[in-house]
């Protein structure tokens, strides 16, 4: 045991006491696994299991001010002061994807999966199988050349598979990526990657049907300090601090009027539509995430087709120029084109030719431009047809997916899939498809034509030079008159993929033209101009097609998460500004056993708010932490007569004072606590004090007709006086700093704390593991030192019926190898006998 005392339980056990580089203002543990992720002040994320032990450091190179799990722990999310979210593999921290969200910082993120299994109408648990890799190999990655940075892109390298992972959603749980900015604008985004909805508190209308059921408010100035997504992702917690003030279209007298609503609030947002539509929801972000992946392909791809072009052609016209201006000097008024005709129709050559030919061009200049030109033209059609041909017919078969799934209005139009958004972006995939076959023809035919003139110029220079050029390859005299007059001062494959070219009409003949819009009577497609368009174009063409399709769920969803009731906790003063305030608060939500909650629809989950409440405006209830309860669906209660909000306060005990609390698991509630007498000579102490919650005794609130109808004083006479001696604590002996990280799947602890003394670094991490206590038996030994003692006895038996069963074995093989040898034995014996 650890203490003589019964009722003082210590509940945490001291692993270790580790000091740190930096001061660290973000911690999360992984809620799979025992890693510890934190941020310090310098922006850096580390990476440490629960024995310490650092597994990688990245540093993103700007600030830091969000970071979470994703739930399977397989992902880490941060977000940044410029509105970035970023997703990190947890295996050794590389990028995966670079999101733009926000325009400001990100100020709070929250990772939430849904916690209920789909089921269909014969309750078999219903997954979405993902058709793409039946037909297809997988899906083709960025290409990589030398140049071209990839980290611009926000992809990792091609040796990994986590992205490939992070995109293949369709073995996932369904979740959601919830992430706040100090605007007051909060993001939904399906898996971290798939933006699905978007709103802004400022925009938002609070209704009030208990002050009026006319009136409407909206929070101004406000600042988000934290969203919780519920489990069964029906609704979302917002804390944030803001004014309250009447909307001007329905001004009406009410009774909000005398109140300071200048202060912390807390907001409950329908999002049931993620929970009644996770199903359609899956199915079109597994389609529009993985087709906006491969979009980025073909971009990317683009990109560096057309600057492994443009290198080649400017080594071409490097070479070949000079010949204008020996034309000029020359005094002569043809052009290059005019006097290779003339070469090679047998005339003879000019003075200015000539010089080109044997002295600035040579030989050496002509296979260096041929090699440059044709190696271009190769790696071109490489990236066509490992990269982008296969991105293109990918994109192709999942539009198809989705024009599927928008023709089932009855499902799908309710959350914005709209058909005839969908089959245009369908068309216009289909378009850039043929737009790739047609840009791999010209290509084609434009090596073959560089290639014929490269030839066509080594024997004219082997002439010239009066030395033997049979063993050059054959050309054709008609492709070099086809390239003089077409391809020498012209670029047709740059016109395709120049961005400075995107609106050049490509000329198409008559008979061409009239022959596609014979196709378009057949049906399938309707645009008949795709032909006149640049490969480029067409590819930002589909590209705003596809935006357009998915903006329409994105703002049908944005339109339907609507605010459903606002609780004002506590005033806040006007100045500071409320970022700079920290207010120490947690929410979380646990399974609701007694089902004392229960109504139409809750899934069986209650809310937990914790939070300190400032000792400024509460003199009388100073030093206190506030605890509520069942607010999430407390007006559903109230229209049905009952009100089942609760709450309670816990005074700190006397010489404390709460640095960060946390909630945990089973409706429990860790504080971490400071000493509040310090003097030179004593450096203060701490404590992490846990309580059970559930226990508490909680005070039902009624909903008066007034706004601010939460009124702390009111609680005043029902405090909870916690006592160290009376408590589950654990003693810390330094005075200790925010945050408090707590994991409950782990069972670990993290408070991190800077010491005072000159014996100590500047900064420390402390780490608890929560005990795992039993009860007594009746001999008064601890019953689970009797199943450990168990298990090993059934870990020795098993291991030593292993080894006896290896012995028999090895028994066996050898008795079998003697007889083998005695057999060996008696039969040379006969040979020998002559037998």
């Amino acid at each position: 045991m650890e203490t003589d005392e019964p009722q003082r339980v210590l509940p945490f056990q001291l692993q270790f006491d580790k000091p740190v580089a930096s001061q660290i203002k973000i911690a999360e543990w992984n809620p799979e696994k025992d890693l510890l992720a934190m941020v310090t002040e310098d922006s850096k994320i580390l990476l440490h299991r629960f024995n310490w032990q650092r597994l990688w450091t990245i540093s993103p190179g700007k600030s830091i001010t969000s970071l979470c799990w994703r739930p399977d722990g397989k992902a880490i999310a941060v977000g940044v002061e410029d509105g970035t979210i970023s997703l990190h593999d947890v295996e050794n921290g590389k990028l995966l994807r670079t999101l733009k969200f926000h325009t400001v910082a990100v100020v709070c993120l929250n990772w939430e999966e849904d916690g209920q299994l789909t089921k269909d109408d014969s309750c078999n648990i219903s997954t979405y199988e993902d058709r793409t890799p039946r037909f297809f190999p997988p899906a083709p990655r960025i290409p990589r050349t030398p140049g071209v940075v990839s980290g611009d892109t926000g992809f990792m390298d091609d040796s990994e598979d986590s992205f490939l992972e992070l995109s293949n959603s369709s073995h996932q749980r369904f979740n959601i990526l919830c992430s706040g900015d100090k605007d007051g604008s909060i993001c939904f985004s399906i898996f971290g990657i798939f933006p699905i909805g978007k709103i802004n508190i400022h925009q938002l209308h609070v209704p009030a049907p208990i002050v009026n059921e006319q009136a409407t408010y909206q929070l101004l100035n406000t600042s988000i300090y934290k969203v919780a997504l519920s489990k069964d992702l029906c609704r979302l917690i917002v804390t944030c601090s803001g004014q309250l003030k009447q909307d001007s279209d329905n001004l009406i007298e009410s009774q909000i009027s005398g109140h300071d609503t200048h202060g912390l609030h807390c907001l409950v947002l329908n999002t049931s539509i993620f929970s009644e539509r996770k199903n359609e929801l899956h199915q079109v972000a597994q389609q529009a995430s993985n087709i906006e992946d491969l979009t980025e392909v073909v971009r990317a791809s683009l990109t560096i087709m057309c600057k492994q072009w443009s290198d080649a052609m400017h080594t071409f016209h490097e070479k070949f120029d000079s010949l204008s201006t020996l034309i000029t000097d020359h005094g002569l008024d043809s052009s290059p084109q005019e006097e290779f005709l003339s070469l090679l129709g047998g005339a003879r050559t000019s003075p200015p030719l000539h010089q080109f030919l044997v002295n600035s061009l040579a030989e050496v200049g002509v296979k260096r431009v041929s090699k440059a030109v044709c190696g271009a033209g190769k790696e071109l059609q490489l990236v066509v047809l490992d990269h982008l041909q296969p991105a293109a017919e990918i994109i192709g078969f999942r539009m198809g997916e989705l024009r599927g799934l928008s023709r089932w209005r009855a499902r799908y139009q309710g959350i914005g899939l709209d058909e005839k958004l969908i089959n245009s972006a369908t068309e216009k995939s289909g378009m850039f498809l043929v737009q790739v076959e047609r840009f791999m023809r010209v290509l084609s035919s434009v090596v073959q034509q560089f290639s014929n003139f490269s030839n066509w110029l080594l024997k004219c220079i082997k002439i010239l030079m009066q030395e033997p050029s049979d063993q050059f390859l054959r050309y054709n005299s008609e492709l070099v008159v086809i390239f003089l007059k077409f391809l020498y001062d012209q670029d047709p494959v740059r016109q395709l993929l120049d961005p400075s070219e995107v609106d050049h009409e490509v000329e198409v003949d008559l008979e061409t033209m009239q022959k596609i819009r014979e196709l378009v009577q057949f049906g399938g497609f309707s645009d008949c101009n795709y032909l006149q368009r640049t490969l480029l174009k067409e590819f930002q063409q589909m590209e705003s097609s596809f935006k357009e399709a998915f903006l329409m769920p994105f703002t049908t969803i944005s339109r339907k998460i609507l605010c459903e009731d606002l609780l004002p906790l506590f005033p806040l003063p006007s100045s500071p500004a409320p970022t700079s305030i920290t207010i120490p608060m947690s929410v979380s939500y646990y399974e609701d056993i007694s089902q004392s909650y229960q109504i139409s629809d809750h899934h069986g989950f209650i809310d937990y708010l914790a939070f300190r409440i400032p000792d400024e405006p509460f003199s009388d209830i100073a030093n206190c932490i506030g605890i509520a309860r069942g607010f999430m669906h407390d007006l559903s209660s109230v229209k049905r007569g009952c009100s089942s909000l609760e709450a309670v306060l816990l005074s700190v005990p006397a010489g404390y004072q709460c640095v960060d609390l946390s909630l945990y698991k089973e409706t429990q509630i860790v504080l971490l606590l400071n000493e509040t007498s310090m003097s030179s000579e004593n450096n203060g102490e701490a404590c992490m004090m846990i309580v059970q919650a559930s226990d508490l005794p909680f005070v039902s609130i009624s909903r008066s007709n007034s706004l601010n109808h939460w009124e702390l004083h009111q609680l005043k006479d029902s405090v909870v006086y916690l006592q160290i001696e009376n408590e589950k604590v654990r003693g810390i002996p330094h005075s200790v700093i925010a945050p408090l990280a707590i994991s409950v799947k782990v069972k670990e602890d993290l408070s991190k704390f800077p010491a005072f003394g000159m014996a100590f670094p500047p900064f420390r991490a402390i780490i608890h593991k929560r005990r795992q206590l039993k009860q007594l038996n009746h001999f008064g030994l601890w019953k689970f030192r009797k199943d450990v003692l168990r298990e090993e006895n059934n870990f020795l038996e098993a291991v030593n019926t292993s080894r006896k069963l290896l012995l028999y074995r090895l028994e066996l093989y050898k008795q079998r190898f003697l007889d083998f040898r005695i057999i060996i034995h008696e039969t040379a014996g006969d040979k020998r006998a002559g037998l």
